[in-house]
């Protein structure tokens, strides 16, 4: 879960709460009086306490002598969005869901989670991407590769030359034309 804190006037600033060390998580815990469970749910729903505790934590990294008292940012300056990995583990469950209800049809699937996803999504586009991507059908699938051919002594190289768009046919007067050869099997 990412925490997005845009100060007053200023740029926003991402903060993840997954890098997170052990020592810094027990002090968030400490400093908001509430357990790491309780955080990570708190984040979900946007909980204050949650959210500034976790900024505050990951700004004294680079500001160790930062005091919780001294941060304290406005109500409406932070908020919570999903990585990617977060959009992806939770649109696979949304789709795995739904998909055994067969009550909707995967376009109607698709909208309602086009309309709620991207907007809670630290990269919207992706978000979009992805849920385009896993509730559309390809378009051409693609074909099966066909099998490689074993390198027999003997036999002609079926490879195209660089310029040619076929196989090269050998010139020689001994080799079969197509007048006394036997139609070859296709393998696809």
């Amino acid at each position: 879960m990412i925490v997005v804190y845009t100060p007053a006037g200023g740029e926003p600033e991402h903060y993840d709460a997954s890098t997170l060390r052990v020592s810094e998580a027990s002090i968030v815990q400490r400093t908001v009086d509430m357990k790491w469970q309780e955080i990570l749910e708190g984040l979900e729903r946007d909980d204050l306490d949650a959210m500034r505790g976790i900024v505050w934590v990951l700004k004294k990294r680079s500001q160790p002598s930062l005091r919780f008292g001294e941060f304290d940012p406005g109500i409406t300056e932070m908020t919570t969005r999903m990585d990617s990995k977060e959009i992806a583990a939770w649109l696979d469950n949304a789709l795995a869901a739904v998909s055994s209800d067969g009550e909707l049809s995967m376009e109607q699937i698709e909208q309602i989670i086009l309309d709620r996803l991207p907007s809670v999504a630290v990269d919207p586009d992706h978000a979009r991407e992805l849920v385009l991507a896993r509730t559309r059908a390809p378009k051409d699938p693609a074909p099966a590769p066909e099998p490689e051919a074993q390198d027999v002594p003997g036999t002609p190289d079926p490879s195209p030359s660089p310029t040619s768009n076929g196989p090269e046919t050998t010139t020689s007067h001994s080799s079969p034309t197509s007048s006394t050869s036997h139609p070859e099997m296709s393998t696809t």
